[in-house]
């Protein structure tokens, strides 16, 4: 049927047509998950603090999403008289941008073989075959921050400029422990494809993720991965308490929006990523083999990935709702004290394993090994607080009070 459609365009315009269909399927889609994330998110949240949540607009509050959108779209455009205007405009045009191009090279589904442009396959991803996917990946995500320094800096406003000056800090932090924890799933497959790492574990068969192999690259992944993308604990850069709102301080209407669905977009891309490169994709034992062939396979793949996806969405809301957020200084503490050893030292013991030609399986305990050796030194640094002496208020009769000797 794709193949049909295909034909009825001239030539020379055939080798576009499944590419730009398939960038309309998956802007919209993302345009309605996000929405519906934000509905989801308010609802559990509501549910873990005993409270009731949106439910007046339609059946259960289906219909809020709809309602905050007709909001943002109709509520006044107010541009401050003190503001870059062109800066200002621009900002939250980069974060929605670059988010979204990074979803360009992450497979939502499995990718054909052999796959051409005009065979009528649908491909399950904007650009196929990208041999440096995953530096694509974290090279394009990391320009997000432009947006938010630009919106912090163009606000010409004191809290806004702190707040973009905190995310500068953080993503240059987190970043490198995020590529450093994918080196050691590009060793151990031999190519930085998401398609390729994705298909490895597949053949592999369920003992094959990553997961079981790095389960330490896994954690740090996903904890830089959050940092990156803000969200809470890591929203230092827009804590209410401290900068009124941060970077965003100044916005409204739909150039608000713009910047809250450019991070839903890095959640959504977060949660496939976390999927894909360390529990095997759209793999699942016997539904979901990569010899299936059977009669809807392909959809019931696709449901597999969507469905682990869908997991590691709502534990990164439920972790807003339970963990308080950092100092400023535990989180870059975090990165450089914490996250950046223990990446490196992982991909130390993946190349022992590699160099000596052992089983992989020697980098469970490894990795089990860093983690409570991590959790130890810990322990052992931490200090206790100075313990204050503090006088006693002077009786009323003015006889003074004094505090005991030490």
């Amino acid at each position: 049927m794709l193949e049909q459609l295909i034909n009825w365009f001239p030539e020379w315009a055939r080798p576009f047509i499944m590419p730009l269909l398939t960038i309309v399927i998956v802007l919209q889609v993302n345009l309605g998950v996000c929405s519906y994330l934000i509905l989801l998110e308010r609802k559990l949240s509501a549910w873990m603090q005993d409270r009731v949540g949106p439910n007046r607009v339609g059946p259960w509050g289906l219909f809020q999403p709809v309602a905050d959108m007709l909001k943002l779209l109709l509520k006044e455009d107010v541009i401050p008289g003190h503001v870059d205007k062109f800066l200002y405009v621009l900002a939250p045009g980069i974060s929605v941008f670059t988010t979204m191009l990074a979803f360009a090279v992450v497979p939502f589904g499995p990718v054909p073989s052999n796959l051409t442009p005009t065979d009528g396959q649908f491909p399950f991803i904007i650009a196929p075959g990208v041999d440096l996917g995953l530096v694509f990946i974290f090279a394009v995500s990391s320009l997000a921050v432009y947006g938010v320094i630009l919106g912090g800096w163009a606000s010409n406003n004191k809290y806004s400029a702190l707040g973009a000056m905190r995310a500068s800090a953080q993503v240059v932090s987190y970043e490198i422990p995020l590529g450093l924890s994918v080196v050691g799933l590009a060793m151990l497959t031999g190519s930085m494809n998401v398609e390729k790492i994705l298909l490895n574990q597949a053949n592999a068969g369920v003992l094959g993720w990553y997961f079981w192999y790095q389960p330490l690259a896994c954690v740090i992944f996903f904890v830089a991965a959050m940092a990156e993308a803000q969200r809470l604990p890591f929203d230092l850069s827009e804590c209410e308490q401290e900068l009124v709102g941060g970077w965003h301080t100044e916005y409204s209407a739909m150039k608000w929006g713009l910047f809250f669905l450019g991070e839903y977009t890095h959640v959504i891309t977060i949660s496939f990523l976390t999927s894909i490169l360390f529990f095997g994709g759209w793999h699942f034992p016997l539904i979901a083999e990569a010899n299936s062939n059977y009669l809807g396979s392909t959809l019931v793949k696709v449901l597999v990935l969507l469905t682990k996806s869908f997991a590691f969405i709502i534990v990164i809301q439920m972790l807003r709702w339970t963990i308080p957020r950092f100092r400023f200084d535990q989180l870059m503490g975090l990165a450089w004290k914490v996250l950046i050893p223990l990446a490196t030292l992982n991909v130390v013991c993946v190349m022992l394993v590699k160099q000596f030609q052992l089983n992989p399986w020697w980098l469970l305990p490894m990795s089990a090994g860093l983690f409570l050796g991590a959790g130890l030194i810990g322990t052992q640094a931490t200090r206790p607080f100075a313990r204050r002496v503090v006088d006693t208020v002077p009786e009323p009769h003015g006889h003074a009070h004094h505090a005991p000797a030490h």
